[in-house]
């Protein structure tokens, strides 16, 4: 599909990079999962069932999980005349609109194609920004979703889960029973060595493509508008608001970070570039300024 948004090669390299080292983890990690149960049937079957349920119903759990509920155009129609707007202007189709009721000031896509998209945004985004702000955050996220980074994501994150996954049932559930037999338990650590290796391995990747894939749809979605001051703005109002968000609501909102639009970080204490999700504030800001200047954006 093709739409008016800026092309990003470095992205659409990104991704495909990203998506090729995570297949051989996920050949690995498969290897794994024969050597824990002995069945090679059953291990596809587990495998196979796991990604089939995060890549077909990614939308239906991140909704469920924030709270968010789809919306028709009479119950908001504001953000869907906002929606209606830009999708025509990227000439892309319209993904379902839905809304989470949580305070926290924030906007997520997900869904596996832009056929099957949903962006969502909270209803204490919606209270913060002004018109413009909010169609620029809304910009960004329908970036995402032309790119189809949304879904190279959700398949990245999946792998993580489920060594996760794996390292706690060995810990918890086989290492006790191998323990009784040298070479079982010998096999049980094995499993549990590889399965944090590929959860660390995953993690480093899906959180470096994260970053890169949040600076591409800053610049799409800017483009598109013309306007990257108004999404500057939202950027530096959202994180400014975010830090007054209660810590125990930010922390379950965690999981959740490499889809927003801004990170949710709890207690205000900065996150090690290697393992945050999202650029910092002042180089997305910074980028954004350079973008403003070569469009000769009127303040």
């Amino acid at each position: 599909m093709k739409t008016r948004f800026a092309p990003d090669r470095g992205l659409s390299s990104r991704m495909v990079i990203t998506s090729f080292l995570l297949g051989l983890l996920y050949v690995a990690f498969v290897g794994v999962l024969i050597a824990l149960t002995r069945s090679a049937v059953l291990a596809v079957v587990i495998a196979g069932g796991m990604l089939f349920v995060q890549y077909w119903f990614s939308d239906k759990i991140a909704l469920y999980a924030m709270h968010g509920r789809i919306v028709t155009p009479e119950e908001a129609p504001e953000l869907h005349g906002t929606i209606d707007r830009l999708c025509a202007l990227a000439d892309m189709p319209k993904p379902r609109v839905a809304i989470a009721d949580v305070d926290l000031p924030n906007a997520f896509a997900t869904g596996r194609n832009p056929n099957n998209a949903v962006v969502c945004v909270t209803t204490g985004i919606m209270r913060r920004l002004d018109q413009d702000e909010l169609e620029g955050v809304l910009s960004h996220e329908l970036s995402h979703v032309a790119h189809r980074d949304v879904a190279v994501m959700t398949i990245a994150s999946f792998l993580g889960v489920l060594a996760g996954l794996i390292t706690r049932f060995g810990l918890y559930g086989g290492l006790g029973r191998g323990n009784r037999d040298q070479n079982a338990a010998l096999v049980m650590l094995t499993v549990i060595a590889v399965s944090v290796a590929v959860y660390a391995i995953s993690f480093l990747l899906t959180r470096a493509l994260s970053r890169y894939r949040e600076l591409a749809a800053d610049r799409a979605g800017a483009m598109l508008t013309g306007r990257p001051s108004t999404l500057a703005s939202a950027l530096t109002k959202i994180s400014g608001d975010i830090a007054r968000i209660p810590s125990r609501d930010l922390r379950q909102a965690q999981a959740f970070n490499a889809f927003f639009f801004a990170p949710a970080i709890a207690g205000g204490k900065s996150v090690s570039a290697l393992f945050s999700t999202h650029p910092s504030l002042e180089t997305r800001l910074e980028r954004l300024g350079t973008l403003s200047r070569e469009l000769g954006e009127q303040a």
